[in-house]
């Protein structure tokens, strides 16, 4: 038996997993993603990046950014068998979960109930987690907290940010969504969660403030799980500075208090609380993103007094 596919996706990380399952030979009859949002500093009104995949391939587009009557009715009339949801971003009721005969199955990036809710790659790699999952699950009315089906795993490569990995993982997004839904076929209904769930809460700006005080590589975890959005940031002279992905420095700082910058080996380098990190791009507030070493450069004699220091 091959399911007739409903897909729910709607940002980048979500355009793999439909192709996958058009790959596999899944017959996807239509996609539920969210309405056509601004985009720019010129905020012009842009379908999502599933949208804009479906209309290439020639499927119909539901846009809703809450279930509503309509959105019931339009999916209904797909006769879908089955869904698969990726990084949708809308809370689906009861009623829609009722709605199709083989329910609503999530890919979600996390090994579950470990990292349940928006940002499970960013909270693992935050916490210094070196292997980051996904999982299948279905749906059902708490938060992430359905039977699982099957999962995967990428290790965290130095470097990785939260991007890469999401973009990895979602790779073989749709290969894994095809396997579960061969399974579920022959009858498979899932493994319950076991053990006791931890929270991957959306990020805010505020999680990119960087603290000079913690260490080195409690740092390179949070600016990885930053990273790209909201992305990791610092204060200099009381304006907002914009970090780039940092790497470790070899460097010999000692004397100097956690935020001082320094050009040790014509390289710039931050001390930390425990350690030193190097910066590679920064972007001072008000213009665009430069060589760190060039923007130390240009700070003159306070950096060869040691008078620069992040907060």
């Amino acid at each position: 038996m091959t399911f007739k596919v409903l897909y729910a996706g709607t940002p980048d990380i979500a355009v793999a997993p439909l192709n996958g399952l058009i790959e596999a030979g899944y017959d996807v009859v239509g996609v539920l993603t969210r309405e056509d949002a601004p985009v720019g500093r010129k905020r012009v009104m842009t379908p999502s990046p599933v949208a804009a995949r479906a209309e290439e391939l020639g499927l119909p587009v539901i846009k809703a950014n809450k279930w509503s009557e309509e959105t019931a009715s339009a999916v209904e009339s797909l006769n879908a068998d089955i869904a698969a949801v990726v990084a949708y971003g809308a809370i689906l009721p009861q009623s829609a979960l009722d709605l199709l005969p083989n329910g609503w199955i999530n890919l979600h990036f996390s090994q579950l109930p470990n990292w349940r809710g928006a940002a499970p790659v960013q909270r693992a790699l935050m916490a210094g987690e070196s292997e980051i999952f996904s999982n299948t699950f279905q749906i059902e009315a708490g938060l992430d907290s359905g039977p699982v089906f099957l999962s995967e795993s990428t290790q965290v490569a130095e470097g990785d940010t939260a991007g890469d990995i999401l973009m990895r993982l979602a790779s073989t997004g749709g290969a894994l969504l095809a396997q579960t839904f061969d399974r579920i076929a022959q009858g498979d209904h899932g493994t319950p969660q076991q053990g006791e769930p931890t929270r991957a809460a959306k990020l805010t700006l505020a999680d990119g403030k960087v603290d000079w005080t913690r260490s080195a590589e409690e740092l390179l975890a949070q600016v990885r799980g930053v990273s790209p959005e909201p992305g990791a940031w610092c204060e200099y002279n009381d304006a907002r500075l914009k970090l780039a992905m940092m790497t470790s420095a070899d460097a010999d700082v000692s004397g100097t208090e956690p935020g001082t910058v320094q050009l040790i080996a014509k390289k710039c380098v931050v001390t930390c609380g425990n350690g030193a990190l190097e910066l590679t791009q920064v972007q001072p507030a008000g213009k665009k993103m430069m060589n760190a070493t060039d923007w130390a450069r240009g700070l003159g004699s306070a950096l060869t007094e040691k008078k620069v220091v992040l907060a």
